[in-house]
């Protein structure tokens, strides 16, 4: 009898995870009996000492809020994971626990995927660990940015329309919009607009969130989270089986 491999994910108030799904699926599909994929919904971080005693567990995904926090708990970081300070996968073995961010690999695939040569400046909305995967990555690909926070010098209420029609790439990374509250959407100069312009929002529940909706009123190209997800979990999968 093989013995169970145990995965799962972390992060706060996350019934709506797209990952067991997805693993539980594949699990399936490759007719892996023993595999099993459980979502641990952590009110605190600390937790995470106990979760990792757990038998046989063998890799997480991290997700909103503990992509940053859980650095300190971890014994060694991935190149990516180290530059971007954040981590959205883990593997646990010989009772190492290693961080990897797969973010960007996922994010990278996507916007190579969708961007014209013209687009080429971007606004990062945000400033979590998501959007620390998005600007490792337009760094990597020499596309200047610039980053849109809440508190930051830039924010939501001093970027003008002008400064949007500049930049052509626009990146929302923030959890703004997503299920349950569909309606929610930032408060943005969306005036600035064009049909030039490429939208990814790397919210991926619902399909449109209110911000691509407006953004695709004023023509620009829209793309959502769901291949960036599809694209890390498959990473994440190629790390567990490592």
């Amino acid at each position: 009898m093989e013995e169970q491999k145990k995965f799962g994910i972390i992060g706060r108030n996350i019934s709506y995870s797209f990952s067991k799904k997805y693993f539980e699926d594949k699990f399936q599909r490759l007719m892996l009996k023993n595999h099993f994929y459980d979502v641990y919904d952590l009110q605190d971080l600390s937790e995470i000492e106990t979760l990792f005693k757990t038998q046989n567990l063998v890799g997480l995904n991290v997700t909103i809020p503990f992509k940053e926090k859980i650095v300190p708990y971890l014994d060694e970081l991935s190149d990516e994971a180290e530059k971007t300070g954040a981590v959205n996968c883990i593997l646990i073995k010989d009772q190492i626990k290693k961080g990897f961010n797969t973010d960007v690999f996922g994010f990278e695939k996507t916007l190579l995927l969708h961007r014209k040569d013209f687009q080429d400046a971007a606004l990062v909305l945000g400033n979590g660990g998501a959007a620390k995967a998005v600007q490792y990555v337009l760094e990597k690909n020499n596309i200047p940015y610039q980053t849109v926070s809440r508190n930051g010098d830039l924010n939501f209420a001093n970027v003008t329309e002008e400064m949007v029609s500049k930049n052509r790439l626009i990146i929302q990374c923030t959890p703004v919009g997503t299920f349950p509250n569909v309606d929610d959407c930032l408060d943005f100069a969306f005036d600035g607009i064009t049909d030039q312009h490429l939208v990814i929002d790397l919210i991926y529940n619902p399909n449109y969130t209110s911000f691509i909706k407006k953004s695709s009123e004023k023509g620009a190209k829209t793309v959502n989270g769901f291949y960036m997800l599809e694209q890390q979990a498959e990473k994440n999968w190629e790390i567990w089986n490592f």
